[in-house]
């Protein structure tokens, strides 16, 4: 059995969570306590949120993008294969360490979507940005906690409120898109999407690509 070497440490802003960054072999993970948070070897369903929400917008010439959690970075490679040249993505990251690990030991796992001239990276919470622009995203995409409450930050919590719900929405241009990655299904939360008056379909995606029984996750795609 080839062993779990730590290769560094990130404390999260405000509540002293510890991030800790693991490699085995060519395996990487990153952990909180004993819960793993991601891992580069199930990324199918945060290719597929990005994909998913990246086709619907694709007719327009110049697409805003608004990413919120960069972990290892394939949510953004994915937005980035799947938007046009004059697209402008950014990405906001709370942690100043996984930006620092995407840019060095984990860039080449997405192939280093930080270096695309079309990103740029937002170091805070991106709550803030939602809430300081209306009729500007095409799309907001959303892969910061397990599911509709804050896991990595209690503040996360108010992006799943009816009020945080309607930020996204006035944020995000007509037809505009916003994309959230759940470990499950949540019928309150999509009652809860309907009466921000999104249009809310749910897709039930798998976590690893190419496996059987890898287990599956939930994209919501709600549309203005």
């Amino acid at each position: 059995m080839i062993p779990w070497i730590l290769l560094d440490k990130a404390s999260t802003p405000g509540n002293g969570k510890e991030l800790r960054l693991y490699r085995r072999d060519t395996e990487y993970s990153i952990k909180v306590g004993t819960y793993e948070l991601m891992n580069s070897r199930a990324h199918a369903s945060e290719d597929v949120l990005a994909k998913l929400a990246c086709v619907k917008i694709s007719s327009h010439m110049k697409p805003q993008i608004l990413i919120g959690g960069l972990g290892m970075g394939f949510t953004l490679r994915s937005a980035l294969d799947n938007l046009n040249v004059r697209a402008h993505v950014t990405v906001a990251e709370l942690i100043p360490d996984v930006v620092k690990w995407n840019r060095n030991v984990l860039a080449h796992l997405a192939g280093r979507p930080l270096d695309d001239t079309r990103v740029i990276v937002y170091d805070g919470d991106v709550a803030d940005k939602i809430n300081v622009v209306q009729d500007f995203y095409h799309a907001v995409l959303l892969d910061v906690d397990n599911g509709a409450q804050g896991l990595m930050q209690k503040e996360n919590d108010r992006l799943y409120t009816l009020k945080g719900l309607r930020a996204a929405y006035a944020a995000l241009k007509p037809a505009g898109i916003l994309a959230i990655w759940s470990a499950g299904p949540d019928e309150a939360f999509m009652n809860l999407l309907r009466k921000a008056k999104f249009k809310v379909e749910e897709k039930r995606v798998p976590t690893r690509s190419g496996r059987k029984g890898g287990g599956h996750s939930i994209v919501w795609l709600a549309m203005k």
